[in-house]
Order: structure tokens, then C-alpha cells, then sequence
């Protein structure tokens, strides 16, 4: 189905155009017609499948459609991360290109008063973080009293980081008569719960399989013992196929922690975690996209919300401990129908919690040995060696925007020569 199909108007289709996508997703196919609709959504799918361009489309074409009543905004999407709501800006900014639609992000880590300003000149769109956005209202500087569709983006994530309080706050300031929709990756209980409590008998949307990881991704198991993790990981980056790689780790000391060992092995790395000022998690981010950065090690925060095209792999460095953070992980590879491989470290410690995952799953993940490499505990510290090239037969990444159905493709053959990625929906 094409998009001129979805009851867009021109200006919106041209936009579309304008930034390559031919194809909607499934998630755009079935949601973009019932939020024209009118109705309630709860929008179910894996990471990477174009969950922002399914509400960001059609809140676009609704407030074109009449126009405003009194000052404020009209439409507010919230978010749980500040890289997330900079991402769903970007989106808004990019389709609306061909629109008068006015958009302002508000989120922590860096000052109010722009925020403020930019709030008071008119906004049609609030993207923002839970946290600020209670501040600015408090303060009496944002009104939700003529929002007319509200969002609520990544609300499994939300929950996961405690934000519950804080959303009921925001959507007790909404009006009664309003469109709500909801996304999400996965659909726990307590989804269903808040679900029953913030929407109006709204239609379910479920693309694929309920918390399943990609189909595209390939995943491996790594046992090693957690002394030898480091070394693991610089031995693997001696391939230059490990081309733009995102490694986990549990806790914000062991980013930093792994991110030094790496520079002083000579590795190019960046870190990113909530301690990481706002400016520093920009700056981060900005050079893994553009390949300055080899790799970047991240906590959790980034395992939402964070699209950057043509990640090769996910390395979870320390093994997550609930399964649907291993799920969200290795999302950030394999995206739009692209192919990636998931890599997780596996200590003894991390065996009950490879269990719940598989359990969850119903698959069991393939384990590997690394050929050459030392496993004892007292073997000597890896020297890292940069590749000085990649070969001839790294993968093409792709570059056609339709997505066909998940396929389960282990790749397993060795990657034939890059070509740079066309845009993907985020």
C-alpha cells in the first residue's frame, strides 16, 4: 500500500516524499487509519519498525484539517528520554517540512528559558520528557487545556523508569474530550492496566510477535568469565566487520569504565548514560553517527529512543536482567528490515537470567567459542590491533524503504562490501 493511499494530504505526501519513504510500515499501514478515525490506539510493535511516523503522520494531517481554538498546543507527545523526544522532533520538523506546523521539545538537562521562549511564541506540538514538562506547567508556563490528541511514546519504558506518577499528572491536565494513543513495544499487565485508565475503548494494533527480538537479528551467546569480558570484547573488534558497535553495560560506572579501557587500547569511543550532561549525550551520539566514534557504550537509557542507521552490532557486555531490556537492546540493530547481530557476554552469574529470556522467547540462543582467544582467568590482557581495512566482503547495508515480513535469518555468511543506508523510519 502506498502512502497516497492513507488519506494524507499533498502537503504531507510531498514531505514524505521529499525524505525517500515510498512504503509504510505495518504499523504505519494499520494505525495511520484509525488515528485519522478518530479512535483511541494502543500501538503494539518491535523497536525499529516505524512506530513515530504512525502517530507523527497523522497528528500532521488532523491539525491541518481545522483550524485552532485559543493558544496553546494542540497536540503533545510524551516521551522518557530526552534522546527520544529530540528524535520525535526531528520526525515532526522533517514531515511537516511543507506545513506551518509549529513544534517545540521540552526536556531536562539543559536550560528552560529557550523552552519557555519558544512555548510563548505559539507551539501546535509539546514533545517532552515527564519531569520538565510538570515544571513548565507548574511554573505557569504551559497549558494542556486545548490539547486535542495526546501521546503517550515508549510507555512500557516510562513505567519501567517510574514516570507513572508523573503521567497520571500529565493526563489529568488534559481535557476529558481528547484522542489518546499509546505505543509500545511490549504489552504487559500493567500496560493493560494504565490502558484501561488514560484511553476510551481504544483498538489494539499488534505487529508480530508479542516482546519477541527481531526476526532480522542474529544472536549469539558469549560464555566467558567476567574477568575476561574486556579482553573479549577488543578481541572481537580486531574484525573490521564490528563496524558500528553499540555494547550495554548494566550500570553507568561500568560505561565509563569500559569506554577508558577502550581508548587506552586505541579503540574510537563514546559513552552515553544519565550522568552524561545533555551537551555530552549530544556530542556522544553525534559522533557515532557519523562514524567518528567506532563505538559507543551505553546503559539503558539509550535502549529506547536511540536510532542511528547501519548499527552492525549490539554487544550486551553485562547480561540484562529482564528479559524485554534484552528485547528493546539488541532492537538497535536489525532495524526496517535491515540485518544485525546481537552478541551477549555470559557469565556463570547470568545463566538464570539466559533462562528467563529464553523461557520468554521459546527459543534457545545459540553459544560460540571465540577461536584464539584465551578464556582462563590469568591469560595476559589482549592487545588490541585496529583493523586497517575493511574487506571486500563486508555486507551492503540496504537501501529499499519497503519492509517485508520478518524473516528468521541467522547470517552466519561473511558481509559483502557497504554501501551507505538509505534513511529509515524511527
Amino acid at each position: 500500500m502506498p502512502f497516497r493511499k492513507l488519506e494524507l494530504c499533498p502537503q504531507i505526501l510531498q514531505s514524505v516524499s521529499n525524505a525517500g519513504y515510498t512504503t509504510p510500515t505495518p504499523i504505519q499501514s494499520a494505525a495511520i487509519p484509525r488515528v485519522l478515525a478518530g479512535r483511541d490506539l494502543i500501538g503494539i510493535a518491535q523497536t525499529g519498525t516505524g512506530k513515530t511516523a504512525a502517530f507523527v503522520l497523522p497528528i500532521l494531517e488532523l491539525l491541518s484539517r481545522k483550524p485552532a481554538h485559543g493558544r496553546g498546543p494542540r497536540a503533545l507527545v510524551v516521551a522518557p528520554t530526552r534522546e527520544l523526544a529530540a528524535q520525535i522532533d526531528e520526525n515532526v520538523r522533517l514531515l511537516g517540512k511543507t506545513m506551518r506546523i509549529r513544534c517545540a521539545t521540552i526536556f531536562g538537562g539543559v536550560g528552560e528559558r529557550p523552552q519557555i521562549d519558544a512555548v510563548r511564541r505559539g507551539v501546535d506540538i509539546i514533545v517532552a520528557t515527564p519531569g520538565r514538562l510538570l515544571d513548565l506547567m507548574g511554573a505557569g508556563h504551559v497549558s494542556l487545556r486545548n490539547v486535542e490528541i495526546a501521546v503517550l511514546d515508549e510507555a512500557d519504558r516510562m513505567l519501567d523508569m517510574g514516570f507513572l506518577p508523573q503521567i497520571r499528572r500529565v493526563v489529568h491536565a488534559l481535557p476529558k474530550e481528547r484522542q489518546t494513543l499509546l505505543f509500545s513495544a511490549t504489552l504487559s499487565p500493567d500496560i493493560e492496566k494504565i490502558t484501561s485508565e488514560f484511553l476510551r475503548s481504544p483498538e489494539t494494533i499488534e505487529i508480530g510477535r508479542r516482546a519477541n527480538p527481531a526476526e532480522t537479528v542474529a544472536q549469539f551467546l558469549y560464555p566467558v568469565p567476567k574477568s575476561r569480558k574486556i579482553d573479549l570484547l577488543l578481541h572481537l573488534l580486531r574484525d573490521p566487520s564490528l563496524d558500528s558497535v553499540l555494547v550495554f553495560s548494566r550500570t553507568k560506572h561500568g560505561a565509563d569504565k569500559i569506554t577508558r579501557r577502550l581508548k587506552q587500547a586505541g579503540v574510537d569511543a563514546a559513552a552515553i548514560h544519565s550522568n552524561r550532561s545533555q551537551s555530552q549525550r549530544i556530542q556522544a551520539l553525534d559522533a557515532f553517527k557519523r562514524g567518528h566514534a567506532r563505538v559507543l557504550v551505553a546503559t539503558d537509557i539509550a535502549s529506547r529512543g536511540i536510532d542511528v542507521e547501519g548499527i552492525s552490532h549490539v554487544v550486551n557486555f553485562d547480561f540484562p536482567m529482564h528479559p524485554e531490556d534484552y528485547v528493546h537492546r539488541i532492537g538497535r540493530t536489525g532495524r526496517a528490515a535491515a540485518t544485525g547481530d546481537a552478541v551477549s557476554f555470559v557469565t556463570p552469574d547470568d545463566e538464570e537470567y539466559v533462562r528467563l529470556l529464553e523461557k520468554m522467547i521459546k527459543k534457545t540462543i545459540a553459544r560460540k567459542k571465540v577461536t584464539g582467544f584465551d578464556y582462563s582467568d590469568h591469560a595476559p590482557l589482549v592487545a588490541y590491533h585496529a583493523p586497517r581495512a575493511k574487506p571486500a566482503s563486508l555486507p551492503a547495508r540496504p537501501t529499499a524503504r519497503k519492509v517485508d515480513p520478518p524473516r528468521p535469518a541467522l547470517r552466519s555468511a561473511p558481509r559483502t562490501a557497504a554501501a551507505k543506508p538509505a534513511r529509515r523510519w524511527r
